[in-house]
């Protein structure tokens, strides 16, 4: 049975009430929280440091998810493991040695992760599987919450979750893997049929006014796709 999490941006959240924010979609029923930082370089916006993550520690109860859209990537993995996250991701394309950096986040003690692009292959996955927990597929470009997602992703996710399945029979160990972008209650079932089993949600949530009850019929949604 496929374990499915669903993990709030807060990046949709109200800036003004962080904390409040946090506290109440814990309480609402999520799996994990997941932090968007961007560095205005590697993508065109500009949220989140690592001081607003120790910040918001106290207010979580559940894994933080750090997603980083930064470059260069591994001062800020250092960064962010001291403020607390719980699960590193980062993209290839902003690391000169994605093995290291990979490396950095496992020394931490952290789960690490590598983050796709739309326009990202999936072989680049291939060579460093055993340094992953997680694999984050973008079905949106980064840089901006509210895109709507991309349909062509489906298809990426049933080929990731092959190679995903095709290691874990080799090795005995499960690779979680993400979607961020779009993700919705009328979307998510299909997007776990595909094969993805943790969903970032963020203004679905965020712009609800009931975090709970969008919580409830997702999780709804995924039972069926079970």
């Amino acid at each position: 049975m496929t374990t499915y999490r669903i993990a709030p941006s807060i990046l949709s959240a109200d800036f003004a009430r962080l904390g409040e924010e946090v506290r109440n979609v814990v309480a609402a029923g999520a799996d994990l929280l997941h932090f968007d930082v961007m560095d205005n370089h590697y993508v065109p916006n500009l949220t989140f440091g690592p001081m607003i993550c120790a910040a918001l520690r106290p207010h979580c109860s559940i894994p933080i998810d750090v997603h980083l859209m930064v470059e260069p990537v591994d001062e800020m993995i250092n960064q962010f493991a001291k403020a607390g996250a719980d699960i590193i991701t980062f993209h290839p394309e902003a690391s000169r040695h994605v093995h290291r950096s990979l490396s950095l986040i496992k020394d931490a003690g952290k789960q690490a992760g590598l983050v796709l692009n739309p326009a990202t292959p999936i072989h680049v996955l291939e060579d460093v599987l055993d340094k992953l927990d997680m694999v984050l597929l973008m079905s949106v470009n980064p840089g901006f919450g509210g895109q709507s997602f991309i349909p062509h992703t489906l298809e990426k996710i049933r080929r990731t979750r092959a190679l995903l399945d095709k290691y874990q029979v080799q090795s005995g160990r499960r690779i979680a893997l993400e979607v961020d972008g779009g993700v919705k209650t009328s979307n998510i079932g299909e997007v776990a049929a595909a094969g993805a089993d943790t969903f970032v949600a963020g203004s679905a949530i965020f712009n609800a006014d009931d975090y709970a009850r969008v919580i409830q019929e997702m999780r709804a949604e995924l039972a069926k796709a079970a």
